[in-house]
């Protein structure tokens, strides 16, 4: 369905509910945006539910760990020239400094990507404690905001598409893995390997990481496919999945041509009014939990 035919009562009915605060944390939650299969929603994900929780009040970082720089597009932040994440791993800029703020939101921060990132993944492989560098800068950051009264809600890092070094220091960083899988075919093939990657880096790297949240992205409620993939991921997956699927929407493609996520774009439409929702649970789910349904060796078709 074209977005364009949205009514205006269900846009300002979405414009509403943007504006009513959300649920703040105890502590800062750091969540990494992964799935090493590109196309599946993970920046749009990312930035969308960053915008919304931004909007309900909470103080909001993303950080464009993708050397393509999507998020860093979508947010309108300049990432072409000027220093960013890159130099932060290198060592060559402090995590404060390439810090920007994200226009038309008060509260909402963005850590941008840029062209010298590509090197990232060479680069950090004969540094010392490699895995670690993301996780000692963020921590770094979070003690200064800390500090300044102005500390973060939520941190974002997208992650780019590979389970390489620079995703493996997401992984190490974060307290929260939030994985989108697309409601199509071959979305679930490569969900063993992401999972496996998660549980070697919570064994050895980092023990507070939990697989806490699911998210169902592309979701055409018209094919047997997307409903048959929104089945099995229930079943696998009941307690970590937000079961409000975002649907395929032609604004929410849209919006980074504009610079802007679908909460600004286009408010009232579908998807951002779906995003609004999933932003809502994950606010209300509040502190992480131990996930006890976990299954590495998932399959689809196979039981957890």
């Amino acid at each position: 369905m074209d977005d364009s035919r949205e009514t205006t009562p269900r846009t300002v009915v979405g414009v509403r509910r943007l504006k009513e605060p959300m649920p703040k944390p105890e502590y800062p939650r750091v969540f990494t945006v992964s799935n090493q299969k590109g196309g599946v929603g993970k920046t749009t994900t990312t930035v969308n539910i960053a915008a919304a929780l931004a909007m309900g009040g909470l103080r909001v970082l993303v950080i464009d760990l993708d050397p393509q720089g999507n998020a860093s597009t979508a947010l309108g932040v300049e990432h072409r020239e000027n220093n960013g994440i890159y130099e932060v791993l290198m060592g060559e800029s402090s995590i404060e400094s390439v810090v920007q703020k994200v226009a038309g939101f008060p509260h909402l921060e963005c850590i941008s990507s840029n062209t010298a990132l590509a090197q990232a993944e060479i680069n950090l492989v004969s540094m010392v404690a490699r895995e670690m560098c993301l996780k000692e800068a963020l921590n770094d950051l979070i003690e200064i905001r800390k500090n300044k009264n102005e500390a973060y809600d939520y941190i974002f890092i997208d992650c780019p598409p590979s389970l390489g070094l620079l995703t493996v220091n997401a992984l190490a960083a974060a307290q929260e893995l939030l994985i989108p899988i697309q409601c199509e075919y071959y979305a679930l093939e490569g969900l063993t390997q992401l999972l496996e990657t998660y549980s070697v880096v919570k064994k050895r790297l980092n023990a507070q990481l939990k697989l806490s949240t699911i998210i169902l992205t592309m979701f055409d409620g018209r094919t047997r496919l997307a409903n048959d993939v929104a089945a099995s991921v229930r079943t696998h997956f009941p307690v970590e999945l937000i079961d409000i699927p975002i649907p395929r929407a032609v604004r929410v493609s849209e919006a980074p041509s504009y610079g802007q996520t679908v909460m600004t774009y286009d408010p009232g439409s579908p998807g951002a009014i779906a995003y609004l929702q999933v932003a809502r649970e994950i606010a209300e789910r509040g502190k992480p939990f131990d996930s006890n349904v976990v299954n590495i060796n998932y399959k689809k078709g196979e039981s957890a």
